[in-house]
């Protein structure tokens, strides 16, 4: 696996966390299945295999704009269950596809008109009649694509978002947020456009939305400059006025050139409570309070050390890459994606911070993940990394933390890593 379309674009678990889907950039999902703990072995936890595998999206081509459309994976979002069966969303740039991921362990023998490879018999050798019977079979997964939403977005999609009724969900791009019934695919209703008049007043994007946990007529969306807005469904069809807006005072002193571009948030994430927001800028990962919106509750520095270094992570494009971030179950512990293959969690209550590494040689089974630390010029510990000799090709921008259990998905480029807390 070391194609650029082996490059893994998303990962999310589903309610239970029995599932973990990951999409790439050739638009293939990747379902992994966890396994039920072993009787014999108390504390081998039951690991994650491949379910299923599929392609969920074929490159396209615009022949209007002459644009190629990427078959890349942008998200997925799983539905609550509803019965034996599973469904889940996944978009790439325009389309999003509903998925159903169900089992089959039977098949129908005995029919009266049809042969064993299913050929019409000739009437007339039908002398008598049976009852079909199931009979038991290996077992199959089988996944179809039950709706395709399409011709709804402009620009490409970077969210999607199931909304806590069950019923509707949302998609959000550059300029227009989108919302869908989820049964219903020829129309949607946009419930937020921020597209001016005349395009060359256009001074910020949305960059990410979801809707609130519990409440389904709340949801947030994150722009370009740094700015949350929290809207309300019921305040009007067209959430354009925001019932609250999230954003923290520039300090004069630090403004650089870099500073609108650093600001952009890449991402937001309602804690499990609905209480907080998570947002994740190019250097620190933020806590917000929904009921204080002039300045976050708490700021994390992700990698500050790569301050001084902007201008060349400019140069090379790395300042504009999207690092995601995760919540705990219990909403107590954050995590986000660094360089190097790094992560980073930290503590909100005893705020302690860790740097952690997902590589092969920190991957084998029941190996315990060292903390790793760098630094900036002066002394170096042992085992210390120098800022300068960080890798920028290997980032962690994909992570996703199971919704009850210590247990994290990491996607590194091409490969996926599954840590669990060995106190389980």
């Amino acid at each position: 696996m070391s194609e650029a379309t082996d490059i893994i674009s998303t990962v999310e678990f589903n309610h239970t966390g029995e599932l973990l889907a990951t999409g790439d950039k050739g638009g293939r999902v990747v379902i992994f299945q966890r396994e039920p703990e072993c009787k014999t072995e108390p504390y081998s936890q039951g690991e994650y295999n491949v379910y299923s595998t599929f392609q969920s999206h074929e490159p396209e081509f615009d022949y209007l704009k002459s644009l190629e459309i990427e078959e890349k994976i942008n998200k997925i979002r799983w539905l609550p269950q509803q019965n034996a069966a599973h469904f889940l969303l996944s978009t790439n740039d325009k389309t999003i596809k509903l998925w159903k991921v169900s089992e089959r362990d039977k098949r129908p023998e005995g029919y009266n008109l049809k042969d064993e490879e299913g050929r019409i018999k000739d009437l007339s050798t039908v002398t008598s009649l049976q009852v079909p019977v199931l009979k038991p079979m290996d077992l199959m997964v089988e996944v179809s694509p039950r709706r395709v939403f399409a011709n709804a977005h402009t620009y490409h999609v970077n969210s999607i978002s199931v909304n806590s009724d069950h019923e509707t969900y949302m998609s959000a791009d550059d300029l227009r947020i989108n919302l869908w019934h989820l049964g219903i695919t020829d129309r949607s209703f946009n419930i937020v456009d921020i597209k001016p008049v005349n395009m060359e007043d256009l001074t910020e994007v949305i960059t990410a939305a979801e809707f609130h946990p519990h409440h389904c007529n709340l949801l947030v969306y994150s722009s370009s400059k740094g700015t949350l807005r929290l809207c309300d469904m019921r305040e009007a069809a067209l959430c354009d006025k925001h019932s609250k807006l999230f954003e923290e005072p520039e300090d004069p002193s630090n403004r650089s050139f870099f500073s609108e571009i650093i600001s952009s948030v890449s991402d937001v994430k309602f804690s499990h409570s609905g209480r907080y927001l998570l947002t994740r800028d190019y250097l620190t990962a933020k806590v917000w309070d929904l009921n204080m919106e002039n300045k976050p509750l708490e700021i994390y520095q992700v990698h500050d050390y790569l301050r001084s270094k902007l201008c060349s992570l400019y140069e090379n494009d790395c300042i504009f890459d999207k690092f995601e971030c995760a919540w705990n179950g219990s909403d107590s512990v954050i995590m986000t994606g660094a360089y190097n293959n790094f992560f980073r969690m930290f503590d909100r209550n005893t705020k302690r911070d860790v740097t952690l590494e997902a590589s092969r040689e920190s991957s084998k089974p029941r190996a315990v993940l060292k903390p790793r630390r760098v630094c900036q010029g002066g002394k170096r510990r042992k085992d210390d990394i120098s800022v300068d000799s960080l890798d920028f090709t290997k980032k962690i921008l994909h992570t996703a933390w199971h919704p009850t259990e210590n247990i994290i998905a990491i996607a590194a480029t091409n490969n996926l890593y599954i840590f669990q807390d060995k106190f389980n």
